[in-house]
């Protein structure tokens, strides 16, 4: 009975992490207008960098954690980036000064790329690989709620005072707490026989390509969905948050299951993310009307919900033990570059070959879901590899 609760306790704490670091740049992202009014005389660049600025230390964080795992045992990771977590995140509230409050939000960049690949690399660790799928999908299912939390609670935040919404980030103390009370501390040092970052690379490409395809495509949608819906449709903009809110409840509910769909559609299910989300962003494309948006955003919460945990369960489990040094580093690491990437490479796609065309945006995505499509062929039904 003890050691159920004990491991019970443990897979709480792990899932907890999973709730903060979605929260990096996404949870600022509704209350950029209360920024930009207060810093009304600087660049639109600098206040966009709030958001997207963390997303470049994640990776290079990412990049580095193997080498942190040498030095250090789980437990003092977990706790410095906790901690520079929540002084990074909420410090920028007793901030005046634009460049001070970016320096905080390059070391919120380095917290979560500390504590990023704990939350699926440590699941690995502990747990064999018949329950992984299920706990891959409730990790995603809590990254989603902390999204959902996040956006809402920083949205009202930001009704208050501009720099309110920096506190959103004090939720990172509960999961200290809880680390602190129940994680062991494990030294997770991979063997040298692991190979370095070239070679792990090459063994886990496919789930690393395809997690930086996955994230062009979805980012699309929150980087464009608000924008088009209040020019092109009656909505009134808090509508559309509310819809945007929804499609994180859809892909959390799916995280929910994903356990069951995994054995369920084993052979198939690595297509279902390339294809819901090229059958919601063709809902998009087509057409305007309420309908057709509601359907495109159940499509690709679904799309969302099943992708990130069937990559990182299936690259866990050919990692096994050493996939929180191995492959959960790349996969972290892959996911915010293509966060990053996907606005830079979509839009001027989108002027190029649709001008003019608000929908336009939405083809480029159905031709990047197509891509994605491929990718999953290639690379898991032609060679055969698991991961």
């Amino acid at each position: 009975m003890q050691t159920k609760q004990i491991s019970g306790r443990l897979t709480f704490t792990i899932l907890s992490i999973s709730l903060l670091t979605v929260m990096a740049g996404a949870a600022m992202a509704p209350a950029l207008w209360a920024v930009k009014a207060h810093f009304a005389d600087k660049p639109d660049l600098l206040i966009q960098f709030i958001v997207s600025l963390p997303a470049l230390f994640i990776i290079v964080t990412n990049l580095c954690f193997p080498f942190l795992c040498r030095i250090m045992k789980t437990k003092g990771i977990a706790i410095i980036g906790l901690a520079l977590y929540i002084v990074s995140g909420t410090g920028a509230f007793f901030l005046e000064d634009i460049s001070a409050i970016l320096i905080l939000r390059a070391l919120l960049g380095v917290s979560v790329g500390m504590i990023m690949p704990l939350s699926t690399g440590l699941l690995s660790y502990y747990f064999p690989p018949r329950k992984q799928s299920r706990l891959m999908g409730l990790c995603a299912a809590m990254n989603q709620i902390g999204g959902v939390i996040a956006t809402l609670v920083a949205g009202v935040l930001a009704k208050v005072g501009w720099n309110y919404a920096f506190l959103v980030y004090s939720m990172g103390l509960f999961v200290l707490i809880l680390v602190f009370l129940f994680l062991p501390n494990e030294k997770l040092a991979a063997p040298k026989s692991s190979g370095g970052f070239i070679h792990n690379l090459k063994r886990f490409y496919p789930s690393v390509t395809g997690m930086l395809l996955l994230m062009i495509c979805f980012f699309i949608f929150p980087t464009n969905f608000s924008a088009i819906c209040v020019k092109a449709t009656s909505l009134d903009p808090i509508a559309v948050t509310v819809i945007m809110v929804a499609l994180d409840v859809v892909a959390a509910l799916v995280g929910v299951v994903f356990g069951w769909i995994m054995k369920r559609f084993r052979l198939s299910v690595k297509y279902f993310a390339p294809a819901f989300f090229l059958l919601g962003y063709l809902c998009f494309a087509i057409s305007q009307s309420i309908p057709s948006l509601l359907a495109g955003c159940l499509f690709i919460g679904i799309a969302n919900g099943i992708g990130v945990p069937y990559l990182n369960t299936i690259a866990s489990i050919k990692a096994g033990q050493e996939a929180a040094t191995t492959v959960m580093p790349l996969l972290s690491a892959a996911l915010y570059a293509g966060q990053f990437l996907s606005p830079l490479v979509a839009t001027p796609l989108a002027a190029k070959f649709f001008p003019d065309n608000l929908s336009g945006i939405y083809w480029i995505a159905c031709a990047f879901s197509v891509l994605f499509f491929l990718e999953v062929f290639v690379t898991r039904h032609l060679q055969s590899q698991p991961a």
